[in-house]
């Protein structure tokens, strides 16, 4: 579905988007003002299209009359996309960050960079522990347990006893 991003509406009008005071769509988004269930005020959650559970849920600011939420509006819910857009980048950053880690050492005057990535499959997880020389060709390739713990001297251990799965 194309959209409209000056209007957030489908370009075809097939799909008319809702755009009320309390739920909001766009641009890939939903964004629906709740009430707070640990306070008196409102939050809203931001739904990005597909996923079950919010990217975000935050404080939303109160009316006028300090009873209701104020209501949402095209300014704000643009605010909220980009703010959860970049809760969502941070955490596919750290997931990353988490399944991917690499090294580099000196074996034999060459340096080969080796790197550890992480499968987590839910049943059985495991890790790709690689070598690539200075060139950038791959050298060597082993599946080793998830739990293993990527380290300078454990990839020169590696690479010195032939590129033999690790213990």
């Amino acid at each position: 579905m194309m959209i409209d991003h000056a209007t957030d509406h489908p370009a075809d009008d097939s799909e008319p988007l809702v755009q009320e005071p309390r739920l909001w769509q766009g641009n890939g988004w939903t964004a629906k003002v709740i009430k707070n269930e640990d306070d008196e005020g409102w939050a809203v959650a931001m739904i990005k299209d597909g996923e079950p559970e919010p990217a975000l849920v935050g404080p939303w600011t109160m009316g006028r009359d300090k009873k209701n939420p104020k209501p949402l509006d095209t300014n704000a819910f643009h605010t909220l996309v980009k703010t959860a857009s970049e809760v969502l980048r941070r955490h596919e950053q750290q997931l990353h960050a988490m399944l991917h880690k690499s090294t580099v050492v000196t074996v034999g005057g060459a340096e080969i960079k080796v790197t550890l990535d992480i499968v987590p499959d839910e049943d059985h997880p495991y890790a790709l522990l690689t070598a690539i020389d200075e060139s950038g060709e791959k050298m060597a390739q082993v599946r080793t347990a998830a739990n293993y713990k990527l380290t300078p001297s454990g990839a020169a251990d590696w690479v010195e006893n032939g590129f033999r799965k690790p213990a």
